[in-house]
């Protein structure tokens, strides 16, 4: 033992009770007549200064302890106490229980107890607490119907199951008995099944039951019983699943499957009247309607067409007839018929598919879209068909029994074919086909057709000459498209400007090397051109598009390169510049032709560009992406300055970006990592001098760049929308550590414009209070002026349902924004922050005094609390208390500094 080892002793037995109630713990002890404190090896491990000297270890338990050597100064000998404390570790906040007892010991009177790390304890009751609303969400939301009986009683009923009764809500069914709403056919079986449940945790096998309604109806379900417990008392919790509908589907089923589980035709009873009694699975698929809405219905309305049974018999019982379907389609069916006692029973074969398989094989070689000839084994024409004399733009009557060589060919190379290598003459002549081959044939008007032909032998035994069919296919339309194709692939189709795959092989090194001289790169990006899209439409989008195609090509000098990257976005690529001062003179001039008026469908519009540029010197090993990515860089960089601009590129720039995107993507995984936390900074109430509220400052230590000022990060979250993520994880831990550590503190937190927007706020706030055990009531949230006049009508609603929470709601920085008094006056505000910058001023202008003056003297008016941000001289506090400001804060008072450092 360490410092008293030598100086006390203590009752043994004492020590020995402590340290049982706690388990593995270290023993430690205060005298009370010298304030010394005494304590076990180990002790320093389990406080959290391991390997500190004494002076540390005695620092640390003198804090931990404090509360209860308080409350040991008129306590009675021998009297318990107990005491838990948080530890913040590196690892995370662990707990320590203190457990005590005052002793005398030959006239020494002590404090003497152990201390054992109960963070387990604390992390398994937490647990146990989300195990449970867990399990009461999934009863809550479970579809089947979970209700708890004691003693006869419903002690506990789900929505499933206030809906399964009909019942009003569970008010409706609590305390009545269960029996109540079990039919008596199934209340016996339900008793004798409960009567076997004597274990807890013994659950009955599923079992039929029927549920009686508060409408009178009832409703079959299965159920499952399970022996439980309620408030400590015996208990069953029964589960049931509507099978209403699966007993009337297994009902019909079996009814049908035992009518004509073996026919595949349509099988359809009627009665004499012919009205449809029986109407079996086949039918359903052959004519579409359902069993449900077949039977009852006239036989001739369900089958679409006139149908007499009595006349069928009388033609002898089998006829073809036309049908239809209920989409309307047309069927072909064979039906016969034979008399029943009560009626006719009716088979009907769809016999569609076959005969429209015959009906396709006599008309198909009439309208195949291939042209197709016969060529006899004397090389004259036999047939032809229609698309044959479409394509060749002849008639039958004009070829058939002429030489299939009166057409004129020629190959891809333009010379003709002799008529001994026509294809019908290679095959007639050796037997063998020929595929695709491409020839251009001259028709008798004069204009010129390209096939792709094929031959084959129709001979059997492959003997020679033979008759050979030729069939062919016009690909006239094809080469073009090839042709087309081979232009699109190079040229954006909306200008006619080369596209990115041209530009980026222009740019490549060795294109450039063929130039002299560095190559400068104009990436062009047009100014708020989404703005004509969305309000004048795409058309006219396009048609500005083109326009400024055609402008870029005129501002241009003769040899320089213009392409379109797509969007709104183009290039130009210029050689032999001597500069950046020429590279400049070219965008102004550039933009200079895109900022005149444009005319489109009757409407003058004006355009601006934003402009990046880059200047690839000789021997530079960019390759064009590389140029083009840079050059977008710089653009990017223009428009932050405020659109219509140029911007030059370079490293830095390069590595900003780089900088933001990181932080954007690495700002998604912050609140994963810990790297957010949350600054307090003292509100103070100036009538009393006492802090009364924190401000709770969103702050982030990024793992390589260290501390990131909120001006940079709040920024990247508001414009990747990210501001809600990180907005809810700072309620949740502002929320939390103030309800942990601090609870007779109000808390105060920003919202930003976005958050306001966001559906799913006002859910966030609720659970964030909820889950710390904050009440509403200790939460004040901040808005800007600018963030209310973004929508008014959805910041007001936003704002009453914040209010209905319990929630404070307070303007942030008065005086900076847009929005009217009036506006103001009829918000649910509490709180009216005055900015900072008419607080710097007091002292120093008359003018900043006079408005603090009516700020406070309006808030006062309608019942606001006054809070004056960015005090920082005591002059100026005392200015605020003759003004009769409520709170303040500012770095005079506190600055913003972690939870623990409060």
């Amino acid at each position: 033992m360490s410092d008293l080892i030598g100086d006390a002793e203590f009752d043994h037995e004492l020590l020995v009770d402590l340290a049982l109630s706690v388990g593995a713990a270290v023993v430690w002890w205060l005298d009370l007549g010298t304030d010394r404190l005494g304590w076990a090896p180990g002790l320093d491990v389990v406080i959290g200064v391991p390997g500190e000297d004494a002076d540390a270890v005695r620092a640390r338990l003198a804090e931990l302890v404090a509360p209860l050597t308080v409350a040991t100064k008129a306590a009675a000998a021998w009297q318990d106490f107990e005491l838990e404390q948080p530890l913040n570790t590196p690892t995370g906040t662990r707990w320590l229980q203190f457990r005590a007892r005052v002793s005398t010991h030959d006239s020494a009177r002590a404090l003497v107890g152990v201390v054992a790390d109960v963070t387990r304890r604390h992390t398994q009751q937490q647990e146990l607490a989300d195990l449970a609303d867990r399990y009461r969400l999934l009863v809550d939301l479970a579809p089947e119907a979970i209700v708890v009986h004691e003693a006869g009683l419903l002690v506990y009923a789900n929505p499933a199951a206030v809906r399964y009764v009909r019942a009003k809500s569970e008010a409706d069914l609590l305390g009545r008995p269960i029996t109540d709403f079990v039919h008596p056919d199934s209340t016996q079986d339900m008793l004798r099944r409960i009567a076997k449940l004597t274990e807890p945790g013994a659950a009955s096998d599923p079992a039929d039951a029927v549920l009686v309604r508060f409408d009178g109806g009832t409703t079959d379900v299965e159920s499952v019983s399970v022996r439980t417990t309620w408030e400590g008392r015996p208990a069953f919790q029964v589960i049931m699943r509507d099978v209403t509908e699966q007993k009337a589907a297994a009902a019909a089923l079996r009814y049908q499957a035992a009518l004509a589980a073996h026919v595949s035709d349509a099988l359809i009873a009627t009665t004499s009247d012919g009205i449809v009694t029986s109407w079996n699975p086949s039918a359903e698929t052959v004519y579409g309607h359902s069993t449900a809405d077949a039977v009852g219905q006239p036989i001739s309305h369900v089958v679409g067409a006139p149908l007499d049974p009595v006349a069928v018999l009388q033609s002898g019982g089998v006829v073809h007839a036309v049908h239809r379907r209920s989409d309307g389609a047309t069927l072909a069916v064979r039906v016969s018929v034979a008399r029943m006692d009560d009626g006719y029973v009716l088979i009907c074969a769809d016999e569609t598919a076959r005969r429209r398989a015959e009906h396709h094989f006599t008309a198909v070689v009439a309208a195949i879209e291939e042209g197709v000839l016969v060529v006899g084994p004397t090389g004259l024409v036999e047939s032809v068909n229609p698309a044959a004399e479409r394509i060749l733009g002849v008639s039958a009557h004009e070829v058939i029994g002429k030489p299939a060589s009166l057409a004129e060919l020629h190959d891809e190379s333009g010379q003709p074919v002799p008529h001994s290598d026509y294809p019908s003459a290679n095959t007639r002549a050796n037997g063998k086909a020929q595929h695709g081959r491409i020839l251009r044939s001259l028709r008798p008007d004069g204009t010129h057709v390209w096939l792709s032909l094929s031959a084959r032998a129709l001979s059997p035994d492959g003997s020679v000459p033979s008759a050979t069919v030729v069939s062919f296919t016009d690909i006239t339309e094809r080469r073009m498209i090839d042709s087309q194709l081979e232009h699109e692939a190079t040229h954006d189709s909306l200008t006619g400007l080369n596209n990115r795959t041209v530009i980026i092989n222009r740019l490549s090194p060795a294109a450039r090397s063929h130039r002299s001289g560095p190559t400068t790169v104009l990436f062009i990006d047009l100014d708020k051109f989404k703005v004509i899209n969305d309000s004048l439409g795409h058309s006219v989008g396009d048609e500005v598009l083109r326009v400024v195609g055609t402008r870029l090509g005129r501002s241009s000098r003769r040899g320089d390169v213009i392409g379109r990257l797509g969007g709104d976005e183009f290039t130009v690529i210029a050689y032999g510049l001597s500069g950046p001062e020429e590279a400049a003179a070219l965008a102004d001039h550039v933009r200079s032709e895109l900022n005149r008026p444009i005319t489109v469908a009757g409407r003058q519009l004006h355009v601006d560009a934003s402009v990046g540029i880059v200047i690839a010197e000789p021997g530079d090993r960019r390759d064009g992406a590389d140029l083009l990515r840079d050059a977008d860089l710089a653009m990017y960089h223009a428009k932050t300055r405020g659109r219509g601009r140029t911007a030059f590129f370079d490293v830095e720039l390069r590595e900003r970006i780089q900088r933001r995107l990181q932080l954007e993507q690495d700002l998604r995984m912050a609140p994963l990592g810990h790297e957010l936390w949350v600054a307090y900074q003292p509100i103070v109430d100036l009538r009393t001098n006492q802090r009364t509220a924190v401000e709770g400052l969103l702050r982030w230590t990024h793992p390589r760049y260290g501390l990131i000022t909120p001006a940079e990060f709040i920024v990247l979250a508001e414009e990747s929308d990210l501001i809600n993520i990180i907005g809810a994880h700072m309620l949740h831990t502002a929320t939390r550590e103030i309800a942990e550590q601090a609870p007779e503190l109000q808390l105060t937190v920003n919202l930003s414009a976005r958050q306001l927007d966001d559906p799913w706020l006002v859910s966030a706030v609720r659970n964030a209070t909820h889950k710390a055990g904050l009440p509403p009531s200790s939460l004040c949230l901040e808005i800007t002026e600018s963030a209310l006049t973004r929508d008014p009508a959805l910041a007001s609603r936003t704002l009453a349902a914040l209010r209905e929470l319990g929630v404070r709601l307070a303007i942030d920085d008065f005086g900076t924004g847009y929005s009217s008094l009036a506006q103001l006056l009829t918000l649910p505000l509490d709180t009216l922050k005055i900015d900072r910058s008419f607080t710097v001023g007091l002292g120093n202008s008359g003018e900043a005094k006079a408005i603090v003056t009516s700020i406070i003297a309006m808030a006062h008016a309608v019942d606001m609390t006054v809070v004056a941000e960015g005090v920082e001289q005591p002059e100026q506090l005392e200015i605020l208390r003759e003004l009769d400001c409520d709170l303040a804060q500012g770095f005079y008072l506190g600055r913003p500094v972690p939870i623990a450092e409060l």
